[in-house]
């Protein structure tokens, strides 16, 4: 059986933005309480390092998905909001397993 995430820009992103999402939900959810409740700035650091590298993976993944025009200007900028949004990369999802159901 291949694997999905090799054969599909789309399933690529998939997983990618299911990643950058936790790890937004982790930096807000976690890594910020601690720091300003428990005084552990380190737990910033250590997400929103790791955020910041999945969130730029992210933006390359709707680039590539733009480049080879899956994906119009309109879905590109819904994509770019919902990666600022706590939760919206689940959302978005949503909306695509949605908008290829309805293709298919």
């Amino acid at each position: 059986m291949p694997n999905p995430v090799r054969t599909s820009p789309t399933a690529r992103f998939r997983v990618v933005a299911l990643l950058e999402g936790l790890s937004l939900l982790a930096l807000f959810g976690v890594a910020m309480p601690l720091k300003y409740m428990a005084g552990m700035p380190q737990a910033v650091r250590i997400v929103g390092w790791l955020h910041g590298v999945l969130f730029i993976w992210y933006l390359a993944e709707v680039a590539d998905l733009a480049l080879r025009k899956v994906w119009g200007r309109r879905m590109v900028a819904l994509a770019m909001l919902m990666s600022s949004v706590p939760a919206g990369a689940f959302w978005f999802d949503r909306r695509l397993r949605r908008d290829e159901a309805a293709a298919a």
